[in-house]
């Protein structure tokens, strides 16, 4: 018996079986279709231990994650093709430490004949390597990479960009998939670096024939960034939380995921031959006609992606302000001294193109 807490927890753990799995989804950013659920592990019941993340650093400590990972794996399919309803398509993403798929006893456990109990082919079962996990021998890791691939199982790249090696794993495995850490997605309509990373990384895929999956979508304006960018899958609370059961997602979100499309010109329906002005542009930044030049000039100093405004009284477009005729004729000795305080009516353009929004583009 040993005086170790957290090796005593840990063994409580796995001696109880205190392991649940719920789902989290991965669907189409071009038209919500599933494509399959990442399978999550959880500590269940009484423990101090809480988060996943605490849980395999405890157990790698005790030397007890072969068994922790044994009996995640074991959870998740029974509770993913036994205990749930699901079309026999589903696709199962299940988390794997890169330094134990060569063991005999892994191999044994991801058979044909193993997993044809649970009535799953390998096709259906989607091996997430983490770049936070180091590969301690690469060539036997690339070699073991390639015997699951033999047998038609699909690996992914898990929390790219969270790690600096990333790079080099992509290219020793070259994967199905790579999902794009959370990290790397938040706020990513608001920051123009994540912007630039996300989108070199498309570049890479298109090139590679890898398909990106962007992780802990979180937010309406982040998945429409990336769905402008052209990231192939996401998932994340915006999309749907983790949830004991295969849940379907929500109409709502589908209808919001569809209504981005229609204005990147993916079309559904009826509509393809009906594409509007609308669905090429986005809301402008609107300014009041009392508004000064010099808050017109915070507003483009603090938002540099802003490249024009209109400026806006009772729903009824007066003018536009571009920023690099604006900062032109701020430009000079006197040019800002001289508008600073007037306002940014005497610098609008009345002259501008108008057209009515359900104008179609091949009018």
């Amino acid at each position: 018996m040993t005086n170790n807490p957290i090796e005593e927890e840990i063994s409580k753990i796995l001696d109880n079986k205190q392991i649940k799995t719920v789902f989290q989804p991965i669907i189409s950013l071009r038209d919500g279709s599933l494509l399959g659920y990442e399978a999550l592990s959880r500590v269940k019941g009484d423990s101090f231990i809480k988060s996943p993340d605490e849980l395999f650093f405890y157990a790698g400590q005790c030397n007890r994650l072969w068994d922790l990972e044994l009996l995640c794996r074991t959870k998740s399919l029974e509770s993913a093709f036994l205990n749930n309803e699901h079309p026999m398509n589903t696709k199962l993403f299940v988390n794997v430490n890169p330094n134990i798929m060569h063991d005999v006893k892994f191999r044994q456990g991801f058979t044909k004949e193993y997993l044809s109990q649970y009535g799953i082919t390998p096709e259906n079962i989607i091996f997430e390597i983490t770049e936070r996990n180091a590969v301690n021998d690469m060539n036997s890791f690339k070699s073991t990479v390639n015997h699951y691939k033999e047998q038609t199982y699909k690996i992914a790249i898990d929390d790219a960009g969270a790690g600096y090696s990333g790079l080099n794993l992509i290219s020793d495995i070259k994967p199905h998939y790579i999902k794009l850490d959370m990290n790397l997605i938040r706020n990513i309509n608001e920051d123009s670096i994540k912007f630039a990373l996300v989108k070199s990384m498309i570049e890479l895929s298109h090139m590679a024939n890898i398909h990106l999956i962007a992780e802990g979508i979180e937010t309406r304006e982040e998945m429409a960034t990336l769905i402008n960018l052209g990231v192939h899958y996401g998932q994340g609370y915006f999309i749907q939380k983790p949830a004991e059961e295969m849940i379907s997602i929500s109409s709502e979100v589908i209808e919001i995921l569809k209504d981005v499309n229609r204005k990147k010109n993916h079309t559904f329906g009826n509509q393809v031959n009906s594409i509007y002005i609308e669905n090429l542009t986005t809301d402008a930044y609107t300014i009041s006609p009392s508004t000064s030049v010099e808050q017109v000039f915070e507003i483009f100093k603090k938002n540099p992606s802003i490249l024009g405004l209109c400026i806006v009284k009772n729903n009824t477009v007066m003018g536009t302000i571009c920023k690099a005729r604006f900062t032109l004729m701020l430009s000079g000795q006197y040019g800002f001294s001289l508008y600073q305080k007037k306002p940014i009516t005497d610098l609008m353009e009345t002259d501008f193109l108008a057209v009515d929004s359900q104008t179609p583009i091949s009018a």
